[in-house]
């Protein structure tokens, strides 16, 4: 009777444990059994509440078939597993969906990597299963742990290796799929997942070798049919998806792995690979998401900015790429910050290389100085490229405020700059910020089209502007120039006139040009006078070069082309004039090449401008006085004087008038195609304005400063000031009539004066006047208010600042009655 009990023990087994159990064969190299698995699956499906138990089986079985090595059972219990959840979807399969992750982490926890790789693909499987219901309490804590240290696997077969790197990358982009489309599972957007997750992928992208083509999403992820097998390309896929899954508030935990990852292996010199993981970046995530990744580059290159120069260089070449691509889309609120914080790290640049320079001459490091100085121009050159680059890609209306922004950041002398210190940093450091940002300035204006003048060069920004222009320096002063032309040349001539010569047939240029605007018309009224002034100065500088008068000329030009009607064009043959008479005179003691420099502009200027108003006379005068010149004094014309070993004259013949341009011969030309003739007669005068002040001439304060500096030891003997008295003496006191021949003179001068010239001239011949009252009373009050000297220091005076040293207690001198 036992016996017959034992015997009918196994017939008496759940149904559930013998549909198992018949699927595996006797031999394991047999395979799963098809007719027995339908059966299982068909019991499955028709009584769904034993899913779990099934699983449970299977999983026990499963995992003694791991601990006993027998491998090949293993595997058909994970297909029994795989098609038991493609073909259930019931209620009921969440307790089974458990069982089977559980075997899942018993394959991935094996040292066999046949085991992790089969483990893998059951869940890759089960990821790409959309489930009816959410899981309230299902975790994958530790599938993102295992399958991120499969894909730093260090095995020592490399095809081994491979192998496992790609199913763990496999492995994390099916937690990817499973996860970041459930609202439950935003638990895989936390720091402690995203460290784990990110860092994985950014390791297998290191690999690639196709660093150089851009990351966009249109490119192929695969170098061929196997593509999908190449860690490297199925890591950026992967972390091309994870991207564009991210969501607003998750921006911040997906870049910044990025940044910790290139800062732990040292990517940022070189920074190829770099480049290339915020191209996908950016490519990857939603347009508007853009201004976070920007913030979160420019938040890392201010912690950065004690690091190497190398490497600033690097985040700042990087924030460029970045830049450039969010430029085409929505940038937000991150415009002016992104120029404020490059402007910053642009100070601290010029900070280090004046620091370093002033070490290196103090000691005799002279390779090493030299080294750390081209590194910080490494640094200041990406940066400027940053903010020329992002700049002219931006649209119109936020080029003029950045162009505003930048303007407003360049130090200029005497007046107030809230974000550089210019007696800090001493002139070579000023010098240096400035040509770096008209330089990007002149990025952010190439391209930009204005349909007004008076939006594209609004006070604020053409002040500062031309406060540069009067520098002692000729390369700020091209630099100010070639933004002009930027601005106001807006139908690309320049190319046409490159290069100061005597053109002989403009008409072969086809240069284009729009009939002026009213708008145009009342800029040249207001402005007209300030811009005539600025190019008449700038040509009289002692240390112009041929690139100087090649830009002027230009400016020139295109004055003509964009903003000149009749009376414009009177304005500027008599600006032409008072240049030509300037040199005649020669009362600032010019150098001759300047002299001859300014005569070649006037006349390849005044070629240029008979042929664009088409008046045969004009012309014919003006071809004559040239012709005169190539036959006796060529050095006169711009083709021969800026040639190198150019011979120059000892003087100018002023007598020989045939070599000048006459004013009463132009005017006669003039008169019949209705130009106002008259007002050439009007010899052209730049005012004196308070700009002079903020340029760094020697300003008249300085000077008064520095006279009364030296006044005890310089004053000369009085007998010396007495004037003899003789009768001749008293004649010439009593004689009148010459003062009063002069003073009628003058008179009718001021009356012409104020009859012919226009009126912006009369107004800011009146304007400079008050100005000049201005300043002589602020500096009399500064002389006067001015504190007496303390006895706890000593004022000096260098460079026209003011300086006070301190003198110790023990040093000072008080006088006899205060010591006691």
């Amino acid at each position: 009777m036992p016996a017959g009990v034992c015997g009918c023990c196994g017939p008496l087994r759940p149904r559930y444990k013998r549909l198992v159990d018949n699927i595996f064969p006797e031999d394991p190299k047999d395979g799963l059994s098809k007719s027995d698995m339908e059966k299982l699956t068909f019991y499955a499906v028709s009584a769904p509440e034993k899913l779990d138990r099934i699983g449970a089986y299977l999983a026990e079985r499963l995992s003694r078939d791991v601990v006993r090595h027998r491998y090949g059972y293993v595997v058909i219990a994970m297909e029994a597993l795989d098609q038991l959840l493609m073909a259930c979807h019931s209620q009921s399969i969440k307790p089974f969906v458990e069982s089977f992750l559980h075997m899942v982490a018993k394959l991935l926890e094996s040292r066999e990597p046949d085991l992790q790789v089969l483990g893998t693909n059951s869940f890759v499987k089960f990821a790409n299963i959309e489930e009816d219901t959410p899981s309230y309490h299902r975790r994958y804590d530790f599938f993102v742990s295992q399958f991120s240290a499969m894909c730093h696997s260090t095995h020592e077969d490399p095809e081994t290796r491979t192998r496992i790197r790609v199913a763990g990358i496999k492995g994390l982009q099916g937690v990817v799929r499973k996860t970041v489309n459930d609202e439950l599972q935003a638990i895989i957007w936390e720091p402690q997942h995203m460290d784990k997750l990110i860092p994985s992928m950014l390791f297998n992208m290191q690999d690639s070798e196709d660093l150089d083509r851009v990351g966009h999403p249109s490119t192929p992820s695969g170098a061929g049919p196997d593509g999908e097998e190449n860690p490297a390309a199925l890591a950026e896929s992967c972390f091309r998806e994870l991207l564009g899954r991210a969501a607003y508030g998750n921006m911040n935990n997906a870049v910044r792995p990025v940044l910790v990852h290139l800062d732990n292996h040292h990517l940022w010199d070189p920074n190829e690979f770099a480049v290339s993981c915020f191209r996908i970046i950016m490519y990857s995530i939603q347009a508007q998401h853009s201004h976070h990744v920007i913030q979160q580059v420019l938040n890392h290159l201010d912690n950065h900015n004690k690091n190497t120069p190398r490497v600033r260089a690097g985040i700042v070449q990087v924030l460029l790429e970045t830049v450039a691509i969010a430029a085409k889309g929505s940038v937000g609120p991150t415009v002016l910050e992104v120029f404020n914080t490059l402007l910053k790290h642009l100070r601290m640049s010029v900070d280090f290389e004046l620091g370093d320079s002033s070490r290196r001459n103090s000691s005799t490091s002279v390779s090493s100085g030299r080294g750390k100085e081209s590194e910080e121009r490494i640094v200041q050159n990406a940066i400027i490229q940053t903010i020329g680059f992002f700049g002219g890609n931006l649209p119109d209306y936020q080029r003029a405020e950045v162009m505003m922004f930048i303007m407003g950041k360049v130090p200029v002398y005497g007046t107030p700059c809230h974000t550089l210190d210019t007696v800090k940093i001493g002139h070579q450091g000023t010098k240096r910020i400035q040509t770096m940002l008209l330089s990007s300035l002149i990025m952010v204006t190439s391209g930009f089209k204005s349909k007004s003048m008076s939006a594209a060069l609004p006070p604020p920004f053409l002040d500062p502007l031309f406060s540069i222009s009067l520098m002692e320096d000729s390369e700020l002063r091209q630099l100010v120039l070639e933004i002009l032309h930027n601005i106001i040349d807006r139908h690309d001539n320049r190319a046409k006139l490159r290069g100061i010569r005597i053109i002989p047939n403009v008409a072969a240029l086809k240069i284009k040009r729009e009939k002026i605007s009213k708008q145009d018309i009342a800029f040249m009224k207001k402005h007209g006078q300030q811009l005539y002034r600025h190019i008449y100065l700038g040509c009289k500088e002692e240390d112009n070069v041929h690139k100087n008068f090649e830009l002027l000329f230009t400016t020139l030009a295109i004055l003509t082309i964009e903003l000149a009607n009749e009376e414009v064009v009177i304005d500027l043959i008599r600006l032409a004039i008072a240049l030509q008479d300037m040199v005649l005179a020669n009362e600032e003691n010019m150098s001759m090449f300047i002299r001859c420099g300014i005569m070649a502009l006037v006349a390849a200027y005044l070629n240029f401008l008979s042929q664009m108003i088409a008046n045969p006379p004009f012309c014919q005068h003006v071809s004559k006085v040239i012709e005169l010149r190539n036959i006796d004094a060529p050095y006169l014309l711009p083709e021969h004087i800026f040639r190198e070993k150019c011979p120059l004259p000892e003087s100018l013949d002023k007598e020989d008038r045939l070599l000048y341009f006459q004013t009463p011969d132009m005017a006669e030309c003039l008169v019949a195609p209705g130009y106002n003739a008259e007002r050439l007669s009007v010899p052209y005068v730049p005012q004196v304005t308070d700009e002079d002040r903020l340029t760094r001439r020697k300003s008249f304060v300085d000077t008064i400063s520095l006279q009364v500096d030296i006044l005890s030891s310089s004053l000369p003997d009085k007998s010396q000031l007495a004037e003899e008295i003789t009768f001749e003496t008293l004649k010439k006191a009593i004689d009148t009539t010459g003062l009063e021949e002069q003073e009628r003179e003058r008179r009718r001068q001021v009356m012409e004066k104020f009859q012919k010239a226009p009126f912006e001239e009369i107004a800011a011949h009146c304007e400079s006047k008050a100005n000049m009252l201005h300043d002589r009373l602020a500096q009399i009050f500064e002389l006067t208010i001015r504190p007496p000297p303390s006895p706890s220091g000593v004022v000096s005076i260098s460079a026209g600042h003011t300086q006070h040293q301190s003198v110790p207690v023990y040093e000072m001198k008080f006088p006899d009655l205060c010591v006691y």
